[in-house]
């Protein structure tokens, strides 16, 4: 049929603001792919759009030569840090509206401020994907203002791409198995298409069955795999590039803690190894003491004891005066049930208050960094006030670890 033909037509899509955009034979796939990736993102996330961006090196993990990742950022004017939300998506969004940076829509209204997220983000939920999507979404969201989103990697998401699922919960496993139907499916949508390379097998060389697994988890436990082994979609997509160790302005993030022998080692070089790691580069070798182990940046918990007299202060001392510029180290990792706090005349800053339902149910808070200088508890519990202002002088005398008024930062009751 001489002149009827797809590759002899050309749609166009023309408006007032855009350049036309055709698609043509050459385009059609790649246009079919992004549709499908969105397609399946919808269904899993919970009902958001995110569009792939080829040039955004986040959203595009399968670039072979990814640029570094950025370490170190100016002083924001205004900085928030959110400890461990372990797949409660309800307690996240309630964290991010405390601080002022989404409003009841889920939507960025952080102006310039940055955001930082200590890791944790999965294990001991069932929102652990949608927490990640979400973020995600606001990270995008928060760049269009002047913003930034900073993630981080804890000592639950390596547990997880190396196979660990202890803190796994059912809803957990049932939220992955969503997953990877959904995107079974949208595999099974790109073949049909003959201008795309045949999506990867996201469960190649994954057993059918595990020895000591129950039969009726065996579904979760692949797919959580899949998802979260090197290389695999989720974690390539939204782990990789997860900071291992941030510095902005004179406030040092970790998960766990640095020691020296970590700051020797060099936290670009600790952050590029993890993300090949977690890429499935095959430079991607990571001493496994750097993020396995009682002593590891995402493990340690020398500086988080609630007793102030049993951390090591001299040791942290010693790791700031290494860090140009730095004046704290704030880290998640361990429940602080007295609520958001420091140690250490306030240069180990305590933010993991156990928000989560499947750790204490806490009620959030988060820290606020004005400047480089002025530190608060944003909490929406006015007991921690209450608390917090009757128990300062025995706190001291016992010596607890506890944010000093005068010299750190303290509690402020937001409406949220």
């Amino acid at each position: 049929m001489a002149g009827v033909g797809i590759a002899d037509t050309t749609a166009s899509t023309t408006d007032h603001h855009h350049p036309t955009t055709s698609i043509t034979c050459q385009t059609l796939p790649h246009l079919l792919s992004s549709f499908v990736d969105t397609f399946v993102d919808f269904s899993v996330s919970g009902g958001l759009f995110l569009p792939p961006n080829p040039l955004n090196p986040i959203n595009n993990p399968n670039n072979p030569n990814p640029p570094p990742l950025q370490t170190t950022y100016p002083s924001p004017n205004r900085l928030v840090a959110i400890g461990d939300l372990h797949g409660d998506l309800h307690k996240s969004r309630q964290a991010l509206t405390l601080a002022g940076l989404i409003d009841a829509s889920g939507r960025w209204t952080g102006g310039a401020a940055t955001l930082v997220q200590v890791g944790d983000v999965l294990d001991r939920g069932g929102e652990e994907l949608k927490i990640l999507y979400f973020l995600e979404k606001l990270r995008r969201e928060a760049v269009k203002c002047g913003g930034r989103v900073v993630t981080m990697n804890g000592n639950h998401e390596i547990m997880n791409i190396d196979g660990d699922f202890r803190y796994v919960t059912q809803a957990g496993l049932d939220e992955f198995k969503v997953w990877a139907d959904w995107y079974c499916i949208g595999n099974s949508m790109k073949s049909l298409c003959n201008g795309l390379e045949k999506p990867k097998d996201p469960f190649r060389g994954l057993p059918s069955v595990f020895p000591n697994v129950k039969s009726e988890i065996t579904d979760g436990i692949r797919a959580r795999i899949a998802a979260l082994r090197p290389e695999g979609p989720i974690s390539s997509r939204f782990l990789a590039n997860n900071l291992t160790v941030a510095v902005v302005g004179e406030s040092v993030f970790v998960h766990g803690g640095l020691l020296p022998n970590h700051v020797t080692y060099g936290l670009d070089r600790i952050n590029e190894e993890v993300r090949n790691w977690i890429s499935g580069m095959k430079q991607g070798v990571v001493p496994s003491g750097l993020i396995r182990g009682s002593n590891s940046v995402v493990w340690l918990r020398r500086f988080s004891n609630e007793l102030a007299k049993n951390c090591d202060c001299s040791m942290l001392e010693h790791v700031l005066r290494t860090i140009p510029g730095a004046k704290r180290m704030i880290m998640g990792h361990t429940i602080q049930e007295s609520g958001i706090n420091g140690v250490c005349k306030n240069r180990a800053i305590r933010i993991d208050v156990g928000m989560s339902k499947g750790c204490v149910d806490g009620l959030p808070e988060v820290l606020e960094i004005i400047g480089n200088s002025d530190l608060r508890v944003l909490t929406s519990n006015p007991l921690y006030l209450n608390r917090y202002q009757s128990s300062v002088e025995s706190n001291q005398k016992e010596g607890i670890g506890l944010l000093i008024p005068e010299h750190g930062p303290r509690p402020v009751e937001v409406q949220a």
